[in-house]
């Protein structure tokens, strides 16, 4: 049984919506990335999404052995709403920004994805890992981790969305059988 170890990126401080946008990660908390590194277990293989936030914090976390960035560990692709601000987007199209938010499932931005569509991606991607090592380090977004524990939890897209998953925050779960999870937002 694999246990993921799901951390979220360092902070990119953008005060937009910034899925697929390619920001850097603020890793300059070298003292949060050190218990970091050391809170993961040690040898244990590190993937992460293939966006520089990500690939910089995994990068950070010390000599591990790594695997292929893969794309499926993306955040939510905001489309037309990529680098807008809640406020101006919802200015102009309330009705289906609130939408988004409040009844994820199937609703998505134009020339976006759904909240289902990112969980499809997302759990194909974990379960390729599955079996591949007993711990993996996966460097992540918000909504992966999100989609994963949804699936650990059974619970539905909005009961996961109440969850916070901070930067450089690890969560950890298995899938099973039985799915459990050991830690959510954890700040080492």
């Amino acid at each position: 049984m694999t246990r993921f170890w799901l951390v979220r990126h360092g902070p990119t401080h953008a005060r937009t919506m910034i899925g697929w946008t390619d920001l850097p990660a603020d890793l300059s908390d070298r003292a949060a990335l050190a218990r970091l590194s050391a809170h993961l277990p040690a040898g244990a293989p590190v993937i992460s999404s293939d966006l520089s936030r990500a690939i910089a914090t995994a990068d950070a976390l010390g000599n591990r052995p790594r695997l292929p960035h893969d794309p499926d560990l993306r955040e939510i692709h905001f489309g037309a709403w990529e680098a807008r601000g809640f406020a101006e987007v919802e200015a102009e199209q309330p009705d289906l920004i609130r939408a988004f938010w409040d009844q994820p499932g199937e609703v998505r931005p134009p020339g976006g994805e759904s909240w289902n569509a990112l969980t499809a991606r997302t759990w194909s991607a974990l379960d390729r890992l599955r079996g591949a090592a007993q711990d993996i380090v996966v460097v992540a977004h918000f909504g992966p981790i999100l989609a994963a524990l949804q699936r650990a939890e059974g619970l539905t897209p909005g009961q996961v969305f109440a969850h916070r998953i901070d930067t450089l925050s690890v969560t950890c779960l298995t899938y099973g059988p039985p799915p459990r999870v050991f830690a959510i937002n954890h700040r080492p």
